[in-house]
């Protein structure tokens, strides 16, 4: 079994430690997220450190926030969601990528639910901000480069999960060819406004699609994703 991380204590207002509870009491468990391990990192990730100071304080509303270059940090619900819907490897074992580190959020999430995290990030200031805020929490299992997502990071495939935060066409083929057999992928897929969140399903040759729920994501940019102008037409 793989040792469980610690993170780095940080000092935080008392009312920003009870807004986190409330955040997973009122919108992760009363939204059927029961997986008690994403239930126990979420309510210790300090999620306000991931986004700017100003908007501290909006940090724990049930909502996505601007994290600038238009891009989002997801509302919480969906990191607990997307995280349940990889079902990793129960004793933390497992390795993952996920394409588009945004915040860094989802990659901390996923630090503490996996042995190594592989993180890819196309904006190279969301990439270097994403590394301050996981160094800040001693954070030290996710790797993060810069570059096109969409054609994954074939140098530490397979990987026991793929989890993609930006919305692409269709499922990037680089992406299926690295997911370890009796793994999963999960993905939204579709223009602006008319997103599915998809997961894919590994088992040996075959891959078995299932739709999960209407989303609404940022684009995935690059050769396997949308072009930024065409997504927003």
């Amino acid at each position: 079994m793989a040792e469980k991380k610690n993170l780095l204590p940080i000092e935080e207002p008392p009312e920003l430690a009870q807004a986190r509870a409330e955040m997973v009491e009122k919108q992760l468990k009363r939204r059927y997220i029961n997986d008690p391990r994403i239930l126990e990192v979420m309510g210790r990730i300090p999620r306000h450190i991931f986004v700017d100071e100003r908007m501290q304080d909006a940090a724990y509303r049930d909502g996505p926030l601007p994290i600038g270059h238009e891009q989002t940090i997801s509302q919480p619900y969906i990191v607990a969601y997307m995280t349940q819907a990889l079902q990793l490897p129960r004793d933390n074992s497992g390795v993952v990528l996920e394409v588009g580190t945004g915040s860094g959020y989802q990659a901390a999430v996923l630090s503490q639910l996996a042995e190594r995290v592989y993180t890819i990030e196309r904006i190279p200031a969301l990439a270097k901000r994403a590394r301050q805020c996981l160094d800040l929490l001693g954070i030290d299992n996710v790797e993060i480069k810069v570059g096109d997502g969409g054609y994954g990071w074939p140098e530490h495939a397979p990987y026991d999960g793929i989890i993609v935060t930006a919305a692409a066409p269709e499922i990037p083929a680089p992406l299926k060819a690295q997911l370890k057999d009796g793994g999963r992928l999960v993905i939204p897929i579709g223009p602006r406004w008319q997103q599915e969140l998809v997961r894919l399903h590994r088992r040996g040759d075959r891959f078995i699609e299932e739709e999960l729920a209407p989303v609404a994501f940022v684009p995935l940019i690059g050769e396997h994703g949308w072009d930024e102008y065409q997504f927003y037409e």
